[in-house]
């Protein structure tokens, strides 16, 4: 999942006539690390649950984003990894185009609690998301933010879509993992949740592609990520993503894809973008990009192709 030093990349559709063109662009150096914004940790209450939500922001924003995580790691380690010399976190990077960037912790995750149950599921987690995207709303006079969901969290958030689409502008899926053909089976959970720990294998196991990201890189998400969430999240009543059902968006949806991404292969993006009950849309694969894109070589044109989305004309209508 880590691309060769050339940052490629490049193809969007806004139809489904199969899955999009990916195309070389020019080697690029690597950016300059610029000065790490300041992180802002609040607490939002999800049904009288505290929610850990990580907040950085340009001045006088021209709008917001939420991120969601994935099956293993929360907000930090995932969208704000810093590292001496390098610029790697999507929520700098965003912050630079003039947003205002939002980060989840999930039930269970970084800084958020377990709740009485030990586990976490579907249904809730896209509540607890509903209940953030309100609170960013009313915190930005109104104007709801955009969701962006990343592996598991591109399953949150379309189930959140389909749900409360009113308090979003937009949502960005990127590395959808799951095949919407399938049905998932019955998974009520054992009485009490394993609580396994974590470790290091499992935090570098998304970093495939040879030369896309930093061994100094990957050791300090290594760190971060276990020192966020030693222990795994625990996850039950999975078989609640079988109300997964994109027809039922209706709101702008841009679908990204790492073209080598295991996790998330051509075919389970074509079944997506095509079922989006939206006609505003986007497919947009990231060239040589794996399941960790946004931290790899690809950054620059992975942010380039989110924004571009977020300022395209839009359509009549």
């Amino acid at each position: 999942m880590r691309l060769p030093i050339a940052l490629t990349l490049l193809s969007s559709l806004t139809a489904c006539a199969g899955p999009p063109e990916p195309a070389a662009a020019p080697a690029t150096e690597p950016a300059v690390a610029a000065a790490p914004v300041e992180l802002i940790r609040h607490t939002v209450e999800s049904d009288r649950h505290p929610m850990a939500l990580w907040e950085k922001r340009a001045g006088d924003p021209e709008g917001a984003i939420l991120l969601v995580h994935g099956r293993t790691w929360s907000a930090r380690p995932d969208f704000d990894l810093q590292v001496p010399g390098e610029d790697l976190s999507l929520m700098d990077g965003l912050v630079a185009e003039g947003f205002a960037v939002y980060g989840l912790d999930l039930r269970g995750y970084g800084e958020t609690p377990r709740d009485d149950t030990g586990w976490n599921t579907p249904m809730v987690a896209a509540n607890d998301a509903a209940n953030v995207l309100a609170w960013i709303t009313e915190r930005h006079g109104g104007e709801p933010p955009v969701l962006f969901g990343w592996s598991l969290g591109s399953m949150v958030a379309l189930l959140t879509a389909q749900q409360r689409a009113d308090l979003m502008r937009a949502v960005v899926l990127f590395g959808f993992p799951v095949a919407l053909d399938e049905e998932i089976p019955a998974d009520p959970g054992a009485d009490a949740p394993p609580r396994e720990p974590t470790t290091a294998e499992a935090a570098a196991s998304d970093f495939v592609t040879p030369d896309s990201i930093s061994q100094v890189a990957i050791d300090a998400y290594v760190e971060a990520a276990l020192a966020a969430d030693p222990v795994r999240m625990d996850w039950r009543n999975q078989d609640q993503w079988n109300a997964l059902t994109p027809e039922d968006v209706n709101v702008p949806t841009l679908v990204i894809q790492g073209e080598t991404d295991p996790l998330a292969p051509t075919d389970r993006q074509a079944t997506l973008f095509t079922r989006l009950g939206t006609a505003d849309k986007q497919w947009v694969v990231v060239a040589g990009g794996d399941h960790a894109a946004f931290l790899e070589t690809p950054r620059a044109y992975f942010i380039d192709a989110l924004v571009n989305f977020l300022r395209r004309p839009r359509p009549a209508g």
